[in-house]
């Protein structure tokens, strides 16, 4: 039997590894008590449900690219520009290492996140936000020109689509993707200046 508490983050933690050992279709509770050297009842304590247990590991492997933007749109006061260039950069490679170094979680949790609307509402309206402050910030500092930042923040998220989206992941193997990145932030930044 396990040693430690039974907590929400050790479930967690216990399902992505079942997540990852079988897949989306395969895995089960029962799986993930036998992870924790508990009975399936104790997992049922704190996720009622299976499609709830589902939805808060989906939500917490989204949560850390949330935490990873965050800390780059809350940071150092830098320029407008080199601040959306940082946060999509940010958003575009840690998505790209997500598919890269770990295939098998990456395309569960692409299962994952056909079955968990909310949850991927939730995180697209947090990444909503965050570009939303930055292209506010660019307007205050009088780098950008928006008439509508909210509007133009998500015009800046539908065109790089291609670099966040999952449904692109194996196109971010293509040796020309960085200059491809590149080429399309440079055209939204020459497109957003205040001069």
């Amino acid at each position: 039997m396990a040693t430690e508490p039974l907590t929400a983050d050790r479930i967690l933690e216990a399902t992505e590894e079942v997540l990852r050992r079988y897949g989306p279709a395969k895995a089960t509770v029962v799986d993930v008590a036998r992870v924790l050297g508990v009975s399936h009842g104790s997992v049922y304590r704190h996720f009622r449900t299976k499609a709830a247990l589902r939805e808060a590991v989906t939500a917490r492997w989204l949560s850390r690219t949330e935490s990873v933007l965050a800390r780059i749109m809350e940071g150092e006061a830098e320029p407008g520009p080199e601040k959306l260039r940082g946060w999509l950069l940010a958003l575009f490679d840690t998505k790209r290492h997500k598919a890269g170094d770990d295939p098998e979680l990456f395309a569960t949790f692409s299962v994952l996140i056909d079955e968990s609307s909310d949850v991927v509402d939730a995180h697209l309206t947090e990444l909503a936000q965050q570009l939303t402050r930055i292209v506010e910030e660019g307007v205050r500092e009088g780098e950008f020109v928006a008439a509508d930042p909210a509007s133009t923040a998500g015009a800046v998220f539908a065109a790089t689509a291609r670099f966040h989206d999952p449904a692109y992941a194996p196109e971010w193997r293509k040796p020309t993707i960085d200059a491809e990145f590149s080429a399309v932030c440079d055209l939204l930044l020459r497109g957003l200046r205040a001069d």
